[in-house]
């Protein structure tokens, strides 16, 4: 016999299309209803997409059937679609100075997203442009590697904290903030609140474009962020290996999900530069995202290779980009960055974005069902 326990801990299953979390853990599940093996579940989901609605209500049915539900109604609760972009922003943003925010994502870890980040925003800012960097992946901070900072501590002022400038680019991470080596052991909630005050607490500038380093993966820090500022465009990190593309296209889809604009895909590790002879060898495979990038509508911002100078540059603190500018990958950054700041161009022409579709609703008790990480039910 079923009751609102089992159902609850079944709807556990369910994962979030575009995410790697459940729902009962997000907190959309609001009400479950149970009488003679006939299930009742009322969602409040933050997407406006009809498309989403009708694949939580699918995987809703499915799984509840394989416990014995005989019957299984699912009513779905969510924002309006927005409408047509305007000048006129709307939504939620935080750190209103600035004017374009960059979420640079990769479905998986050890693709160099962080590598991509740097590069292209330190070619961006060499284009004229006022630039930043916000190092959000919490438990993997390595910005403050790649730009040589270091034991180096930032300035406080007031109850706020200055970004450091290098390379012409501001920057600010969790690991110029916290004892060298030390473990974060953070539960969502504490993720969300951090990547919040990264932006509010920082005195950033009156910035052209923030690009932001996220966690890999699709999960509590990206959705915070998108509820946080209105995100501009995404960029997309990956290899050219099959199974980190299998992980790119949730990256990618979830960009759709949290109505961000796709401005391209970076193909990282795209062929190995022999350091000696110049010649170029496709050991990992090479253009394997263009049909990617095809069925998402997007571009190939840049297909970067294995070239040590890369490495090397990272690992001492000083940027491919930045110190090596007529290396091959620091022209293929160049052109990278080019290619993203139409793309911005873009966008604000067309209206700009905002994020107010993906606001967190307000439940009967006053709870914000988009942020939460308690159980429903």
């Amino acid at each position: 016999m079923l009751d609102k326990n089992s159902v609850n801990e079944k709807l556990r299953e369910v994962v979030y299309p575009g995410f790697e979390k459940d729902i009962v853990s997000f907190g959309f599940v609001k009400v479950i209803d149970v009488k003679d093996d006939n299930v009742y579940v009322e969602l409040d989901i933050v997407s406006s997409s009809q498309e989403v609605a009708d694949q939580l209500k699918a995987d809703v049915t499915a799984k509840l059937g394989e416990v014995g539900a005989k019957r299984v109604d699912v009513a779905v609760k969510q924002p309006k679609a927005p409408a047509q972009k305007s000048n006129s922003q709307s939504g939620k943003n935080i750190a209103p100075q600035i004017k374009n925010f960059v979420m640079v994502s990769s479905g998986k870890g050890g693709v160099g997203k962080t590598t991509t980040t740097v590069n292209l925003a330190i070619a961006l800012a060499s284009q004229g442009k006022k630039v930043g960097i916000l190092d959000s992946d919490i438990y993997g901070p390595n910005v403050p590697r790649m730009m040589g900072t270091v034991g180096k501590n930032p300035e406080v002022v007031g109850n706020k904290v200055k970004p450091m400038l290098v390379d012409g680019v501001e920057m600010m991470s969790m690991g110029s903030l916290m004892e060298e080596g030390q473990s974060l052991i953070w539960r969502g909630a504490m993720i969300m609140k951090a990547i919040e005050q990264l932006l509010r607490d920082i005195l950033w500038s009156d910035l052209d474009v923030l690009f932001i380093d996220m966690p890999p993966g699709t999960g509590d820090a990206q959705l915070t962020l998108a509820q946080s500022v209105p995100v501009t465009a995404g960029v997309c990190v990956t290899t050219p290996q099959i199974v980190a593309l299998d992980d790119t296209e949730r990256s990618l889809d979830m960009f759709k999900k949290l109505h961000i604009p796709i401005a391209g895909i970076v193909e990282n590790m795209s062929g190995f530069i022999c350091p000696e002879t110049g010649k170029e060898y496709d050991i990992f495979g090479k253009g394997t995202t263009e049909p990617l990038a095809r069925k998402f509508d997007t571009q190939i911002l840049g297909e970067i290779p294995i070239e040590p100078a890369i490495r090397e540059g990272g690992d001492a603190g000083k940027p491919v980009t930045f110190n090596q500018p007529q290396s091959q990958s620091a022209k293929k950054y160049q052109e990278a960055a080019s290619k993203l700041w139409d793309y911005i161009v873009e966008v604000n022409e067309e209206g700009g974005v905002d994020n107010e579709a993906i606001q967190p609703t307000i439940g009967v008790n006053g709870g914000a069902s988009a942020c939460s990480t308690t159980s429903g039910g």
